[in-house]
């Protein structure tokens, strides 16, 4: 598994010996496993060595938003930022799928930020996540709901296997609205619904209507 850490995240090669003493505390878990919670201390920084971990923020009336998915060889920028700033963490962490992961305790962590390449690392990070979050501002913002659920069907493949619940959690809203509009999609013919599955039968009008533009007749 050492060896599959540094091919995964090549730029930690000088911290090889850390790593090594390191390997036996990973920790594989099922999926639904809820790794750290929104507003509670961040106990450590995940690598993912297999798997998936869905990032999600919550509201108070039970809203959820997905931020992004960490998968291995990728880094998580709320964990980052909760060790960096030493505050609350600000969204829930779970997985998606049966996952490895390696928690990089606290103190660790603030070691390794001098060592430049995982300095440079963390920091790479940082600007990808922020390019990705800000796209999520704007989309969240500025696009009606119907746009970005169109755009959220797609590049799935034509039948997808998941609930309306699901959607809504990724479109941080709640499950009447997507069933609302999943509904006015299939009256337009451009998708069939079923239990827990979608078919896409029109890709070419949900791919119009996700880009702002009226479908093609």
């Amino acid at each position: 598994m050492h060896t599959d850490l540094l091919t995964l995240y090549p730029t930690l090669q000088p911290l090889a010996p850390a790593l090594e003493a390191l390997q036996a505390q990973a920790v594989s878990v099922p999926a639904g496993t809820q790794l750290f919670a929104q507003g509670a201390p961040c106990q450590g920084f995940p690598l993912v060595l297999a798997g998936e971990v869905r990032v999600a923020c919550h509201s108070g009336d039970g809203r959820s938003l997905e931020l992004y998915r960490v998968l291995p060889g990728e880094l998580c920028l709320v964990s980052s930022a909760s060790l960096f700033r030493g505050l609350p963490l600000g969204a829930d962490g779970t997985s998606t799928q049966a996952s490895t992961l390696l928690m990089i305790p606290p103190t660790l962590f603030e070691e390794w930020l001098a060592e430049p390449a995982f300095r440079t690392l963390v920091l790479g990070l940082f600007a990808e996540r922020m390019a990705e979050l800000t796209s999520l501002v704007d989309a969240v913002a500025f696009q009606k709901l119907d746009q970005r659920l169109a755009a959220t069907l797609l590049g799935r493949g034509q039948d997808l296997h998941l609930s309306h619940q699901t959607l809504a959690d990724e479109l941080g809203t709640v499950r009447e609205m997507v069933t609302r509009l999943l509904r006015r999609f299939e009256r337009e013919g451009w998708i069939a619904l079923g239990r827990e599955h979608i078919h896409i039968q029109r890709s070419a009008a949900l791919r119009a209507l996700a880009s702002g533009l009226p479908p093609p007749v």
